[in-house]
């Protein structure tokens, strides 16, 4: 008796195009960075910790941070549109 195996593929199809994706900075000095937080636990400590480092050490001229309601939720796109043309760089954070 032959025995049938099923084999799933694991890669879901792109459901959007392809965007320019923007070149690496050259410096921090001077740039507005941005934080996305994921509503884990103690990344608003890691944040403020990041920032005043960015700020006193890179000269980073501002720091914008907003956050997701859920660590399974993606990104609101008001929040999103808003760190696209707010900021020159975006971290995505964890905490726990």
């Amino acid at each position: 008796m032959a025995a049938t195996l099923q084999v799933y593929d694991p890669i879901a199809p792109c459901l959007t195009q392809p965007q320019k994706t923007r070149h690496s900075l050259d410096k921090l000095a001077g740039k507005t960075i941005g934080f996305i937080d994921n509503a884990k636990p103690n990344f608003n400590h890691l944040v403020q910790e990041l920032s005043r480092e960015l700020t006193v050490r890179h000269g980073v001229k501002a720091v914008v941070t907003r956050r997701k309601r859920s660590a399974s939720q993606g990104v609101p796109e008001a929040a999103l549109a808003e760190l696209v043309t707010q900021t020159d760089a975006v971290v995505a954070g964890s905490g726990d």
